[in-house]
This record gives C-alpha cells, structure tokens and sequence, in this order.
C-alpha cells in the first residue's frame, strides 16, 4: 500500500515536472525570438566601438534577468528550492550578469559583448549540469544537453571577439535565436516522453 503510493506520487510528481518544463520552455522561445526581433530591427548595426544606445542597453539588461526568472519558475517546477545548488549557481550568475550588463551600458557594445560571453559561458556549463542530473528523473535531456555545450562554446566565441571592430549584437541575437531552437526541440522532446507515460 505504502510503496503503490510513493511510487504514484513519484510518478505524478514527473508527469507534473515535464509538464511544467515544457510550458517553461516554450515561453522561453516567444520572449527569445521576440529579443531577437527586436535587436535586430532596433540594434544590429551595433557594433564593438558604439555605446549602447537605451533600447540596446534596455535589451542587454532584459536578458539574463529574464534567465533569472525562468530559472527560480524551474526551481519551484522541480520543488527542490534552496537545496538546488547548480541553480542557485545559475541565479547568482544571473544577477551578476545583470549588474554586469548595467555598468556596460555606461561604456561599448564590446564590454557587453565580453560580459554576455562570459555569461553563456558559465549558464552554458551549468546547464549541462543540471540537464545530465535532470535526465535520470524527467528524461527527454538531450537537446538541452547540446544546448549547453553550444552555450559554452558560443560564449566562449562572443567573449574572445568581443572587441573586435566586426562584433556587434547582431552576434548574441543569433545565439538567442539558437538558443530558442534548441528550447523548442526540448518542447517536442518533452511532448513525446509524456504521452509515452501517459500511453
């Protein structure tokens, strides 16, 4: 009787999980492609020398506090709250980020660019982390996985070019709207591990 329902919790609580993840995520692809618009039509021409104008420095402070909201929803999602470290890692870098992409507002294109690489950088490992430790229990992880890895690379890419004359943020739109892809094929991922559960 005990172990029927721990195991039927357990299995609510998962179904719950994915639910929650895939909703989440799909959010995450409409505020990133409608980022993408809007630097694109608004700041692209931005490039390493220019100081950010408001709407840019606006778009720039917008992201990673954005990521900070998604990632205390993912926490409450998962019910793990402060016992989760990596995401309490995630929220600190978030916040520094954000604090970071205030200051380079008052300064270049290219000091953004250098704190927004070095953020996909570090969000990008620490999404690896957890979408490794999250597979065992939710499933359906691999698409985060490459997510993850294609962060630190792309962060690490955006940080090292930052001060090149050619980089701008037509560059970081362009790893949102990648971003935004591989959001959405978790979307689907998670789709098809849920019905399998349901089925």
């Amino acid at each position: 009787m005990t172990q029927t329902t721990v195991t039927s919790t357990a299995s609510t609580t998962a179904t719950t999980t994915l639910s929650g993840l895939r909703v989440l995520h799909l959010i995450r692809v409409v505020f990133s492609l409608i980022w993408v618009v809007l630097v694109f039509s608004t700041s692209a021409r931005l490039v390493s020398a220019d100081k950010p104008t408001a709407i840019a420095a606006a778009l720039l402070v917008v992201y990673p506090l954005w990521d900070v909201i998604a990632t205390l929803l993912e926490r409450r999602l998962a019910g793990t709250g402060s016992t989760d470290r990596v995401s309490a890692v995630n929220l600190g870098l978030g916040l520094a980020t954000t604090t970071g992409m205030i200051v380079a507002s008052f300064s270049t294109i290219g000091k953004a660019l250098l704190v927004f690489g070095a953020w996909a950088l570090l969000a990008g490992a620490v999404q690896l982390v957890v979408a490794i430790r999250r597979r065992r229990t939710v499933g359906a992880q691999w698409p985060m996985v490459i997510s993850g890895g294609q962060s630190v690379l792309a962060g690490a890419t955006i940080a090292a070019t930052s001060s090149s004359a050619t980089s701008g943020l037509s560059t970081v739109a362009g790893y949102s709207a990648f971003g935004a892809f591989w959001f959405l094929v978790s979307v689907i991922a998670l789709s098809i591990r849920t019905r399998r559960e349901e089925g």
